[in-house]
């Protein structure tokens, strides 16, 4: 089952137990000694999954755990928390960092790894369900950047173009800013104006027709299903 995690542990019997164990099931590993490297770690790794303890020196898990979920480069990586640390307080601190599990030492290496691999079982499923998106008369098919209408007739969109559709389909009725598009399908690193949006909203319409996206003056746009 291949995936990428990241351990972020300043106990070196711990990574190094951890490491074995993962490895042998194909998962591919890196580590890192506190919060900080961590995130430097995160930010070039790319992992699926992040193992992280709370209690380390540099910065603690928990920061840590914080800036990864405001960090618009890692905020999609998912987070488990395994410490020693059983108080309720240090439990909701860390879910209020944006944890996704939290489990408590000591170790049982076999019931964690059956845990991780039940996660990844269920990731690759959401996966494979959002490859193609049934919504209003269309098919969105991801995985050739193409749409079906309800008579049957295929449209090949563009990337940019596609990804647009599909965010505004992931949820419809909701009104999103040309802001908001812009940061979601270009990124924050690319420079485009808002006006790149309108422009690829039209050539939408164009091939679909004009009933699918609907403007709202002011605000943005949305993805129109009638009830």
């Amino acid at each position: 089952m291949a995936g990428k995690i990241l351990l972020v542990d300043d106990d070196e019997d711990i990574i190094e137990l951890l490491t074995y164990n993962l490895k042998n099931e194909g998962y591919t590993i890196e580590t890192a000694p506190n919060g900080l490297e961590g995130i430097e770690k995160a930010k070039s790794f790319d992992p699926d999954l992040i193992l992280m303890d709370i209690m380390m020196p540099v910065m603690d898990g928990i920061e840590a755990g914080r800036q990864i979920k405001q960090s618009e480069k890692l905020r999609k990586i998912h987070v488990i928390y395994l410490t020693a640390r059983a108080e309720e307080f240090s439990e909701i601190a860390a879910f209020d960092a944006g944890a996704d599990d939290y489990l408590t030492k000591p170790i049982k290496p076999r019931a964690l790894i059956s845990r991780i691999n039940a996660f990844f079982r269920k990731e690759n499923r959401k996966n494979e369900d959002e490859t193609l998106l049934s919504i209003g008369g269309l098919e969105i098919n991801r995985n050739n950047y193409s749409v079906t209408k309800e008579e049957g007739e295929s449209v090949v969109l563009p990337k940019k173009e596609f990804e647009l559709l599909y965010h505004l389909a992931k949820k419809p009725n909701k009104v999103q800013s040309r802001t908001e598009l812009l940061q979601k399908i270009w990124g924050t690193e690319v420079y485009v104006v808002e006006r790149t949006v309108d422009v690829h909203i039209r050539k939408i319409r164009e091939k679909l027709g004009e009933e699918y996206i609907k403007t709202l003056k002011g605000l943005g746009y949305m993805f129109n299903l009638k009830e």
